[in-house]
Parts: C-alpha cells; structure tokens; sequence
C-alpha cells in the first residue's frame, strides 16, 4: 500500500462546521464560521480563534457565546460569515439571512435557522494560541428537527468541512449503532 505524506497540517475527517454567535456591546448578534473545534470534556467545548476577530472581542465582554452545527440549507449563509468581517461588515449576520433569539442560559444569540445550538459560558481564552474554552450550559434543538425526542441527523442535516479539498459534505448515512456494531468482533 502506498500513502501520500501532506506535513504537519490540521486535516481530519469530520471537522465540524461550528457557526460561533455573539452579541456585540450594543447586543447586536454576529457570527463567524469556525472549523477548528471540538468537545474537549464532559461539559466542554474548545474552539482554535484568532484573537483579532470581532467574535473574540464580544465573547470577552460578554462572558458567553453559542455553537451553532452548519446546515446543508444554510450552506451559503454558513460560508458567508466565515469569509466576511464582522470588523469590516456590521450587518453581516442579517446579510447572511440569520435571525436570532437571545439565550435563556447566556448572554449570546441563539441562530434561529440553525437547529443544533451549544449554549456556553467562557473557561477561558488564551489569545496566544487561540484556544476558546466554553462551558457547555445547555444543548437546544429545533422541534422540527427532532424525531421520536432525539436529534435527527436527516431532519439536521449537518455539515462538516474537508479541509484536503476546501469543501463542505453532507452528514447522514448511518452505517452502525455505537457501541453496539463491533460486538460482532469481540
């Protein structure tokens, strides 16, 4: 078998298309679009941000922030708030088409059109590396996303970025239960 060598570069399948919302210090929500991130404990979520983006400066006077999952409906408005400055563009979350409602939880804007929000509190921020660190306070979903209680992947319709190709990719296909279809192994 024969590989190919790409160097050290933060490539993985899946990487998360995570839509980070603040609000501003006169509570006008913005959005940005973050790929490098991940849960990094049981209530906790870590997000790699450089520290001259508007989102960084909201979430350190706000002390809060939301995690919204990327849609395939909401492909084009997900992008746009990643390629457009909220230092530059102050209207770029109406611009992308989005609507919010304020968190019950913290002091952030929940994405209405995006299903999947992780409402968070910050841990911590170090503007040296980038790394966000939020407490996850609470996990919301759109009913209309829901099947039988439970999240449904083909109601959301997530995406996640593939950093080999600079592309988005649908989520969907259930190929096994967790914990479950590796029994058959043991």
């Amino acid at each position: 078998m024969s590989r190919k060598n790409f160097g050290a570069k933060p490539y993985s399948y899946p990487q998360p298309v995570w839509i980070i919302g603040t609000y501003d210090e006169n509570g006008v929500p913005d959005a940005m679009n973050a790929a490098w991130g991940g849960i990094s404990g049981e209530k906790e979520v870590s997000v790699c941000l450089s520290p001259s983006h508007k989102t960084c400066k909201n979430f350190e006077k706000t002390g809060a922030f939301t995690v919204s999952m990327a849609d395939v409906p909401h492909a084009a408005a997900c992008d746009y708030v990643g390629i457009a400055s909220g230092n530059k563009t102050a209207d770029k979350f109406a611009r992308a088409g989005f609507t919010a409602t304020k968190s019950e939880l913290v002091n952030a804007p929940i994405i209405n059109e995006l299903a999947v929000c992780m409402e968070c509190r910050v841990v911590g921020y170090d503007k040296e590396t980038g790394i966000l660190r939020g407490e996850i306070v609470n996990v919301s979903v759109d009913e209309t996303a829901l099947t039988d209680g439970n999240a449904d992947p083909a109601k959301v319709k997530p995406i996640c970025f593939d950093p080999f190709n600079n592309a988005y990719l649908a989520i969907g296909e259930t190929v096994g239960k967790a914990w479950g279809v590796g029994k058959a192994l043991m």
